[in-house]
C-alpha cells in the first residue's frame, strides 16, 4: 500500500471507531421541504432553504431565463470577462436590502470570508473571533497572517477586556462573528459588540448567512439592532435566498478595494448568471411579503414551545444529545418516523455536544412541526 493510502486508511479507521466518519448521501430535493434519499421520501428539517425558494417556480424560471440569455457559466474571473450584468444588478439589490452604499458578490460565503478578512488584516493587525464562529471566519482569520484571538461566545465584556489588552499593540483590529450561529441558532448581541468596537477603533464583520431573508423582515440580523455600526456585513445567497454565492455589503470605498484586491474575487470565476438571477427573484419575493419571511422563525418557536426548549431566536434549533453515536441513533430513529434530521458531530461542534440540528422552513406545516416536537421531547428531557 502506498504510504499516502496507508495514512488516509488509518485516519478513516480511527474516525469510524469514534462514530465521526462522514459519508456523502445522494439526496434529491423536492418541493414542500421533501427529500428523496435511499429510495425513501422524508420531510427534511436539515436544509437551510428556509423559505423553500430554491424550489419556487418564479426563482426557477428566472434561473432558466438567465441560462438561455447568458449561458450556464461566467467563463472567467469577474475582472476578465466574468462580470455578467446580472451580478451588478444583484449587488445593487443586496446593498439596498442591507442599507449600505455598495456590495460585492463572491462565488460562495466561504470565499467571501476567506477573501474579506485577509484583505483588511495582515501581519501588523489583530483579529478577534467569537469561539463559535463559522469555520470560514476562522479560515479567513488564519489566512490573513494577523494575530488571531478567540473571545468567549457572545461575551462583549470579555471582548472589551481582550481589546484593552491587545488593541494598542496593533495597527488595525477586526472583530468577526456570526449574526446567527449556525449550530446553536442564537443571535449575536450586535448592539454591544458594535459599541465595544466603536470605542476601540475596531472594525466589526458580521456573517449573516443564516439571518438574511428570515430575520428583521428579511433584512437580516443587523435590522434587529438599528443602532449598531456594522461596517462589514457579509452573507450568502445559498440559504434563505435559495441560490448560490456570497456577498459583502459595505461602503463604496471598501467594496471598490475588495474588487481590486480580494484574492477570492480576483482569482476565481465569476458567479454563474443563473445563480445571480435566482437570487434577484428571491429578493423580489422576500421584499414583497415580510410576513412570509417571518414564517421559519414562527415555526421554530412553535417547536421549541412544544418540545420544552428555550424560545428559538432563529430558524435553527439545536437538540444536544452528547456523544456522536447517540446523536446518530436519534437521527436514525427520526428517519424511521419520516423525518430527515441530520446528526451534527465533532469537529463541527465541540466534543460531547453532538446534536440534532433542526432548520425550520416556511414550507413545514404546523402539524408536522408538532409531531416532530413530540418525538424529540424525550431527547430533550433526557438531557435536562
Amino acid at each position: 500500500m502506498h504510504s499516502l493510502d496507508a495514512f488516509a486508511s488509518g485516519k478513516l479507521a480511527a474516525l469510524e471507531a469514534m462514530s465521526l466518519r462522514r459519508r456523502l448521501k445522494p439526496t434529491r430535493r423536492l418541493p414542500g421541504a421533501v427529500v428523496e434519499r435511499d429510495g425513501k421520501r422524508l420531510l427534511s428539517f436539515s436544509c437551510n432553504d428556509y423559505l423553500g425558494l430554491s424550489q419556487h417556480p418564479t426563482v426557477i424560471a428566472a434561473a432558466r431565463e438567465a441560462v438561455a440569455a447568458h449561458g450556464a457559466g461566467s467563463g472567467a474571473s469577474r475582472l476578465v470577462t466574468g462580470d455578467n450584468p446580472l451580478i451588478s444588478e444583484l449587488e445593487a439589490r443586496l446593498a439596498r436590502l442591507k442599507g449600505t452604499e455598495a456590495c460585492v458578490v463572491f462565488g460562495s460565503g466561504y470565499l467571501a470570508n476567506t477573501g474579506v478578512i485577509p484583505t483588511f488584516a495582515g501581519k501588523q493587525d489583530v483579529v478577534f473571533v467569537d469561539e463559535l464562529a463559522h469555520a470560514c471566519i476562522w479560515a479567513g482569520a488564519q489566512l490573513s497572517g494577523a494575530k488571531v484571538v478567540s473571545f468567549p461566545h457572545n461575551d462583549s465584556d470579555a471582548l472589551a477586556e481582550l481589546l484593552a489588552q491587545h488593541r494598542a499593540s496593533f495597527r488595525h483590529a477586526l472583530v468577526a462573528t456570526d449574526g446567527v450561529f449556525s449550530m446553536d441558532g442564537d443571535v449575536a448581541p450586535l448592539d454591544w459588540l458594535s459599541a465595544v468596537c466603536e470605542a476601540n477603533d475596531t472594525w466589526l464583520l458580521v456573517d449573516d448567512a443564516h439571518g438574511v431573508g428570515v430575520l428583521g423582515e428579511g433584512k437580516g440580523t443587523a435590522a434587529l439592532f438599528p443602532e449598531a455600526v456594522i461596517p462589514l456585513q457579509m452573507g450568502t445567497l445559498s440559504k434563505a435566498l435559495g441560490s448560490y454565492g456570497g456577498y459583502l455589503c459595505a461602503s463604496q470605498a471598501v467594496v471598490d478595494f475588495l474588487k481590486t484586491r480580494a484574492r477570492t474575487v480576483v482569482y476565481t470565476t465569476g458567479l454563474p448568471p443563473a445563480s445571480a438571477a435566482a437570487a434577484i427573484a428571491a429578493l423580489d419575493l422576500i421584499e414583497a411579503d415580510p410576513a412570509f419571511a417571518a414564517q421559519p422563525l414562527r415555526k421554530a418557536r412553535l417547536f421549541t414551545q412544544a418540545a420544552g426548549l428555550p424560545r428559538a431566536e432563529s430558524p435553527i434549533v439545536p437538540v444536544v444529545i452528547g456523544e456522536a453515536d447517540a446523536a446518530l441513533g436519534a437521527s436514525t430513529a427520526l428517519e424511521a418516523e419520516g423525518f430527515l434530521v441530520v446528526a451534527i458531530r465533532p469537529p463541527t461542534v465541540p466534543a460531547g455536544t453532538a446534536r440534532l440540528r433542526l432548520a425550520f422552513s416556511a414550507e413545514h406545516s404546523d402539524e408536522e412541526v408538532l409531531r416532530l416536537a413530540a418525538l424529540v421531547r424525550p431527547y430533550v428531557e433526557a438531557g435536562q
